[in-house]
């Protein structure tokens, strides 16, 4: 299951949450400490860099955030982001350098690796997303099943237990999801991945790979 652990994921070195990864093997144990990270570290912040606009929420004073955005905190919003109109973020989340949240995107209890792309009517909920991960139109994070137990992960036949009721989906670094694409409870999106659009995922997908349809992966050539 090495594959499935956050090292193998991501490279903590492209967010400012890094000493947050460094506390738990698997990204799904990360979850519940997001909220108490966000407070511990937005105390620390250079304030010549950043500004304290509410309550728990900081924004880089570099980052530009459309009049219409709705932020609720906890929140970090690091250099450079841009928060396009009517995102919603409800916070616990943190938004990485460069990244792009976009017009009616919606965030909630996640961490964005810098440079991500979430441009257009996007649900990020319990997730991680992770450098220069990219999300098409319409892509949906779903972090809830049907029958509210706890979510598992599909991987290679086998089910991973995770401990937590609320789970959307970890992209690996370099991951591109197609538009309209529905990511269900406990998928992980292995490094350097491409989904078509309009698929239907659950589970692993093997890193460097292409997902066509449930079923049919193939390896990048």
């Amino acid at each position: 299951m090495k594959e499935l652990k956050s090292v193998n994921l991501f490279d903590f070195e492209k967010t400012i949450a890094k000493k947050l990864f460094e506390r738990k093997e698997y990204p799904w144990e990360l979850l519940p400490l997001i909220s108490d990270y966000i407070m511990e570290l937005g105390a620390t912040l250079d304030f010549e860099k950043f500004q304290k606009i509410g309550d728990n929420i900081w924004v880089a004073k570099s980052a530009k955030v459309a009049p219409s955005a709705s932020l609720n905190g906890p929140l970090i919003i690091d250099e450079d982001a841009e928060i396009r109109h009517c995102a919603f973020i409800r916070g616990n989340a943190i938004v990485g350098k460069g990244s792009v949240v976009g017009n009616s995107t919606e965030l909630k209890n996640c961490i964005l690796f810098d440079c991500v792309q979430a441009p257009h009517y996007n649900y990020v909920g319990d997730s991680i997303y992770g450098y220069k991960s990219h999300t098409g139109a319409g892509v949906i994070a779903s972090n809830l099943k049907a029958d509210k137990s706890l979510v598992t992960v599909n991987f290679r036949g086998e089910k991973v237990p995770t401990g937590v009721k609320k789970f959307g989906a970890m992209i690996g670094d370099f991951g591109d999801i197609g538009c309209n694409t529905v990511m269900n409870p406990g998928t992980v999106i292995g490094r350097g991945s491409n989904v078509y659009p309009l698929s239907f995922v659950r589970g692993y997908v093997e890193a460097n790979s292409i997902y066509k349809k449930q079923g049919e992966v193939v390896e990048k050539c």
